[in-house]
């Protein structure tokens, strides 16, 4: 699962994704004008997996993943001409947006609206990402009009479905609303998949604040479905993610911080997309797996190997803290906390999953 960072320039952006992977990037203001993105994969934070780790005592711990893009800045302001088409591609292969909005003041990075607003650069980058999805919506649309009368009857009454949902996109973007805040039905939801609108994706804010403001971070709404606002000061979290476990505890003592916010981002990014963990655990890998929500046991299965949701018979599942109430699998089974699910149940975040299959 790939996530774009995306901000104005000087926002910080690239620091915020120094701080998520632990990287090096350069964060030169030059360098926000490059096309070539900072790519890197990064471990979703679970406690569970030591925890598990620990009672089962495995040769290897494998976490979740996802990647994190940092492409070039955005202009904002008024849309003249759109998104560069390289942005557009980085952008548009994306599974979610993580937005960078500087909350910060620093006299020695000036900020190219002249002053620090998160409001309007929130505003500034959706108005930048609606303007796209609509040039796509607008060309669809005068292609469809133009080739609808000529079409046989099916073909034009499935087109003409297409037409009027597009339509519905184009009043909702033009009343400054994202796609993403329009309920669709799960065909609807399919239809326009093929599109990749920028304002469809999920939406991660982050509130980029300076030091001063870490006990009492500023707030900022973002009321929009699969979206949330998590604030971070990009500065001290990619100082953080360069010293050792030690040193690290030892700074956040020192500033009054119990947890590094780059845990939580990537959190939220995870569930943003609306994915969850189902972990596996044994002797020789204690691993969680990345499904969405609402997985069956059968897809679930195929996610470790095809043979297994081929020739799946059972899932043998405990709750993660059934399993650590218990102490033991063999004791969860004393319990009666550990089940047989068929094909059809839907896997649930932590369940700790045995599947038994034979081709």
């Amino acid at each position: 699962m790939k996530i774009a960072i995306i901000g104005l320039a000087n926002s910080g952006k690239t620091t915020v994704f120094n701080a998520l992977t632990r990287g090096t990037a350069e964060t030169a203001a030059y360098s926000s004008g490059q096309m070539e993105p900072n790519l890197a994969t990064v471990k979703v934070p679970d406690e569970r997996l030591a925890v598990l780790a620990q009672m089962f005592k495995p040769r290897k711990v494998t976490y979740a993943d996802v990647q994190y893009v940092d492409v070039a800045g955005i202009a904002g302001g008024k849309p003249a001409g759109g998104l560069p088409p390289a942005l557009l591609n980085y952008l548009g292969s994306a599974d979610a947006l993580l937005h960078v909005v500087r909350a910060f003041e620093d006299p020695g990075v000036p900020h190219p609206e002249g002053a620090v607003d998160p409001r309007r650069d929130v505003q500034s980058v959706d108005l930048e990402l609606a303007f796209s999805d609509l040039a796509i919506i607008e060309k669809r649309l005068n292609r469809l009009n133009a080739e609808i009368p000529k079409m046989a009857a099916r073909e034009k009454e499935q087109r003409t479905v297409e037409r009027d949902l597009l339509m519905r996109l184009k009043e909702h973007l033009e009343a400054d609303l994202p796609i993403r805040s329009l309920e669709l039905e799960e065909d609807e939801e399919r239809l326009i998949r093929g599109y990749q609108f920028l304002t469809a994706k999920p939406m991660l804010i982050v509130l980029n604040i300076g030091e001063e403001h870490l006990q009492a971070p500023p707030t900022l709404e973002y009321p929009y479905p699969r979206s949330a606002v998590v604030p971070v000061c990009g500065k001290i979290e990619a100082e953080l993610a360069q010293l050792d476990d030690t040193d690290a505890q030892s700074f956040m003592a020192d500033l009054g911080i119990t947890r590094p916010a780059r845990d939580l981002v990537i959190q939220r990014s995870y569930e943003l997309l609306g994915l969850i963990s189902f972990l596996t655990a044994g002797p020789d890998e204690v691993r969680a797996w990345t499904i969405r929500r609402q997985t069956p046991a059968v897809e679930a299965a195929g996610v470790i190997h095809s043979d297994i949701q081929r020739g799946f018979i059972r899932a043998e599942v405990v709750a993660y803290a059934d399993l650590v109430k218990a102490g033991s699998m063999a004791e969860a089974k004393k319990h009666g906390a550990v089940r047989m699910e068929g094909k059809t149940y839907i896997v649930q975040d932590g369940d700790v999953c045995h599947f038994l299959f034979n081709v």
